[in-house]
């Protein structure tokens, strides 16, 4: 009993004393471990307003409970197919566009020889990502004007009629996706720079030596260094496969542009914010999580069952 006693005083004085020697590391994480507690975890309450007919004057234990009364009103809404259309149509363009765009601007950066030249090119791309999005939407707005803007006074000169883009359907979700890559390529790179600059340079020598130029040196050294970075990134990008961002689309579309451009989060904002119907908007919110949970889950095993690389 007092070896055992011993032991197992030793083990805690030792945890402690680990605990102790890294007070810093442990403070400097408190910040984060708080935010999530309060801006994450602690709403995770609300989600009970799904199923019930929440009444923010009654609160939410005064509310009725309905069950899956809002998850049958979201899904017989004549809106709900558009919705999951849109949204499911604008993020897997965006994978099949935005998503490489920084992978080839990284590894476009990493051919540049000129130090200035390349400082310069990594200014000029990251800056956009640092603009505000309403400041963006307006400069969007502004040059697809259909008098005063310069896509249109462009196309009156080469004599085509002049278009109104934000008004037309069929144009949005390219100008949607066409935004999101000059604003967030740049910045979006960075990781992908960060990666390249970890592979061991030994092995371009050797690839040298062998006979490799700049493309075989890319496909069989730069690109597999690169994979464990793309593959993490991907994953994350298909679990919010669902969640577009609504700020710019808010920003950018119309009534007329609804056919393409409505999506799970502006219907959400819209049945929150603007109807204060907060059960029929948590029960899509809700959804929307839950699917993304889905993609990530299979995207991660599939992941692992390919190429045995995964979040987890």
């Amino acid at each position: 009993m007092n070896i055992s006693r011993k032991k197992h005083l030793t083990k805690n004085k030792t945890t402690f004393q680990y605990i102790k020697s890294d007070m810093q590391l442990y403070i400097m994480l408190l910040p984060f471990l708080l935010f999530y507690i309060i801006f994450v975890y602690k709403p995770m309450w609300g989600l009970q307003a799904a199923f019930r007919d929440y009444n923010m004057f009654k609160g939410m234990a005064e509310s009725p409970w309905v069950g899956l009364d809002n998850f049958n009103a979201v899904f017989k809404s004549p809106y709900f197919g558009r919705i999951l259309r849109n949204t499911l149509l604008i993020s897997t363009y965006s994978l099949l566009f935005s998503f490489p765009m920084p992978i080839i601007l990284a590894l476009l950066l990493n051919e540049v020889r000129s130090t200035k030249y390349k400082s310069f090119i990594q200014t000029c791309t990251y800056l956009p990502h640092f603009i505000s999005t309403v400041v963006v939407a307006g400069m969007v707005t502004s040059f697809l004007a259909p008098s005063t803007g310069i896509v249109n006074i462009i196309l009156s000169k080469l004599g085509f009629e002049k278009i109104y883009f934000l008004s037309k359907p069929e144009y949005f979700r390219t100008i949607f996706i066409t935004q999101g890559i000059w604003q967030g390529a740049g910045y979006s790179s960075i990781v992908y720079i960060a990666a390249l600059s970890g592979i061991d340079m030994a092995l371009y020598e050797a690839a040298k030596i062998d006979g490799c130029g700049r493309w075989k040196q890319t496909l069989h050294i730069t690109l597999p260094g690169l994979l464990p970075t793309i593959v993490m990134i991907f994953i994350i990008n298909v679990g919010n496969i669902l969640n577009v961002g609504y700020e710019k689309i808010i920003l950018l579309y119309q009534p007329a542009t609804y056919e393409t451009a409505d999506v799970i989060s502006t219907y959400v904002y819209r049945m929150g914010i603007e109807n204060a119907d907060y059960g029929i908007s948590t029960a899509i919110g809700l959804f929307n999580s839950v699917v993304g949970f889905i993609f990530v889950f299979t995207a991660n095993t599939l992941s692992n069952k390919i190429n045995g690389m995964g979040l987890w």
